[in-house]
């Protein structure tokens, strides 16, 4: 089974788009959203439309699915976040605003081997950020894999030994092999977001025969996600930040 694993699009089509059609050449057997379909970017209702499409899809929260559609307050996020929410919930269709009500809490086991979450496996809203979230991460979940987003860091956590090491993942190409008596805790990085300095979209494949799991990077039409900020009226920042990824 190969599992493409993508988290944090942020309404950002180009870079979806991209993503997936790197992709196409993996052969992609089911995918793992790991929850912010929108918020930020301009393109939220062919976002979510695009991520329906793909077959076979298990998906979870973020905090801007539920800040959107009215399940968390706006209250929580800083001014520019709070304008990309308020804009996004006035353009999305009805029908995408149902779905994002109905998407599901995380974490979410998937097929026994798998745990998917936004933030962290004990709270959807939690960012993980160094070993000593980590370490709590991994006492609730039982799988060996647990993927989580909302960081917009690839990074991985591997509990060995009891200790937790992490390391945040560079370039745009990284692969590791399970080991046996190991446990992970692994962030794709964003799709649409990325905040490590390095503007390509992120995302992951998992191959369980291998027991490898790739980090891919790939460009996208930065300029033309900008272009759609600009003209949507959303702030400046936003459209700025994709170049620089940060």
């Amino acid at each position: 089974m190969r599992y493409l694993i993508f988290s944090d699009i942020h309404g950002n089509l180009e870079a979806l788009k991209a993503v997936l059609e790197d992709a196409k050449k993996k052969k992609i057997d089911h995918y793992l959203f790991l929850g912010d379909l929108v918020g930020y970017g301009a393109s939220p209702n062919e976002v979510i439309q695009t991520v329906l499409s793909l077959k076979k899809l298990t998906m979870v929260r973020g905090n801007h699915d539920k800040a959107v559609c009215g399940l968390d307050s706006v209250q929580t996020f800083n001014p520019v976040a709070a304008a990309a929410i308020q804009w996004t919930r006035k353009a999305l269709l009805r029908k995408h605003l149902n779905l994002l009500t109905g998407l599901a809490k995380s974490p979410v086991v998937v097929h026994n081997q798998i745990t998917i979450c936004h933030g962290a496996p004990f709270d959807e809203d939690y960012y993980i950020f160094g070993e000593f979230d980590a370490v709590e991460a991994f006492s609730y979940f039982e799988t060996q894999v647990c993927f989580f987003g909302h960081t917009h860091f690839p990074f991985i956590f591997v509990e060995k030994d009891e200790t937790v090491e992490g390391n945040l993942i560079e370039g745009n190409h990284f692969e590791i092999k399970l080991e046996r008596g190991a446990r992970y805790l692994i962030n794709p990085g964003s799709v649409g977001q990325p905040r490590d300095r390095n503007p390509k979209a992120a995302y992951a494949i998992f191959d369980t025969e291998t027991r490898k799991i790739k980090f891919c990077r790939v460009e996208y039409d930065i300029k033309e996600a900008q272009r759609k900020i600009l003209e949507a009226s959303l702030p400046t920042a936003l459209a700025e930040r994709l170049s620089t990824g940060i």
